[in-house]
């Protein structure tokens, strides 16, 4: 799974990706400091199955702290887009392409309205946030368009001729955006377009099966940031009436990286999404880093219950994804071959079965698969059995 964060240059993207990550990432005052993408890896957050059975886990990846586990998914964070971005403006398609193999997107915006629609820093305010919203909509739909349209009359005028399915065909030109064939047939159900032929089909429906597909294979959940400056709780109501369709989590990225680093360093215990955090060593702090730290917990801890950036990794795959975690373990012991408690724990999508889960831990587990044990259960399951979010299953194969 890989979640892509985008957004204009300057609204806090690139403090969101570290503060998810702790990965090095470049991070200035000034447009376009995000030129090649940064690769990192993030976490989402569960309660961990390993208090159900009184014992502490062992993550193979990730990690657990108070029976919280965190598991492990890929985050990219790309070059800042602005309008015009398909056509070439600011660091053009280029980037717009870095996002062809993201699963689901975090836009980053700015609550405080301190950034233009080129990313250039202006008078707090003075910039509605809503225009952000809008621009990248148009910028992923043309760049789709741009994407479908590339060759059509040769492409529609050899799918006529061969009398192949354009169905199969667009499916097949598309894979790269993650476009199914299940995807395609809907939304020429939905746009009523002639499969005979494709030759006619109009700027208008090409516009409007961008706009599905990209809805379909790119679904974006919005990360509010700056949640922390003044009237921002406001614009966020306000943004929420005015685009139902989306998700938005207000967050402060900044306060989430401060924690995260003062936890790093040993100074606070921080579980990243929780309300609170306590001083480990107070000894160690200055007089900056406690009114810092102060600031943090009054204006974003307590007024808004987390600083938001773990939701928003938690809303993304959990919500608007829609996958599952499920661990592998045996119904009679749950350590690996090294005494590991518990040491793995796989994202699916909802709806997985015993069958599914058995194919991603192993394809000779999915070929030789007999059944499936519910292990907090006990009770034996058949291949076809849908799993739920946090199961711990144990998958029994023949040789």
């Amino acid at each position: 799974m890989i979640v892509g964060i985008v957004g204009k240059p300057n609204v806090g993207k690139s403090t969101f990706f570290k503060a998810s990550t702790l990965a090095d990432a470049e991070i200035a005052n000034y447009p376009f400091v995000t030129i090649k993408p940064n690769e990192g890896v993030g976490f989402v957050k569960i309660n961990c199955v390993d208090k159900e059975f009184g014992r502490q886990c062992n993550p193979r990846t990730g990690y657990c702290s108070s029976h919280k586990r965190f598991v492990p998914v890929n985050l990219i964070d790309v070059a800042g887009l602005v309008p015009g971005a398909h056509e070439g403006k600011g660091m053009g398609n280029q980037f717009l392409d870095d996002l062809r193999q993201a699963d689901a997107l975090i836009h980053v915006i700015d609550l405080s309205g301190s950034t233009n629609e080129k990313g250039e820093v202006i008078e707090p305010g003075s910039y509605d946030p809503a225009e952000d919203v809008r621009f990248l909509e148009v910028e992923l739909d043309m760049w789709y368009i741009g994407i479908i349209k590339k060759g059509w009359e040769k492409f529609a005028r050899t799918v006529v001729q061969e009398k192949q399915n354009v169905t199969i065909a667009l499916a097949k030109q598309l894979s790269g955006l993650k476009v199914t064939e299940a995807m395609i047939e809907e939304a020429i159900e939905l746009l009523h377009l002639d499969k005979e032929k494709p030759m006619q089909w109009k700027e208008e429906e090409f516009q409007k099966l961008a706009t599905l597909l990209r809805q379909k294979t790119k679904p974006m959940i919005i990360a509010a940031n700056k949640i922390d400056t003044p009237h921002a709780h406001q614009k966020l109501n306000l943004l929420r009436q005015q685009f139902p369709r989306y998700l938005f989590v207000g967050c402060s990225a900044e306060s989430e990286l401060a924690l995260k680093e003062a936890a790093k360093a040993g100074l606070i215990n921080y579980i990243p999404g929780e309300n609170n955090f306590t001083i480990a060593a107070a000894e160690k702090l200055n007089e900056k880093q406690k009114k810092a730290l102060d600031f943090i917990k009054a204006n974003v801890l307590e007024k808004y219950a987390s600083s938001g950036v773990q939701d928003v990794l938690d809303k993304a795959v959990f919500e608007l994804l829609g996958y599952i975690a499920i661990f592998p373990g045996g119904a009679t012991k749950l350590e690996d071959k090294d005494g590991n408690v518990l040491p793995d724990c796989f994202l699916l999508p909802m709806k997985s079965t015993a069958l599914d889960f058995a194919y991603k831990l192993h394809t000779d587990l999915g070929k030789n698969f007999i059944r499936a044990i519910d292990v907090k259960t006990k009770r034996t399951v058949g291949k076809e059995h849908k799993l739920q979010h946090r199961d711990v299953v144990e998958i029994i194969a023949g040789k």
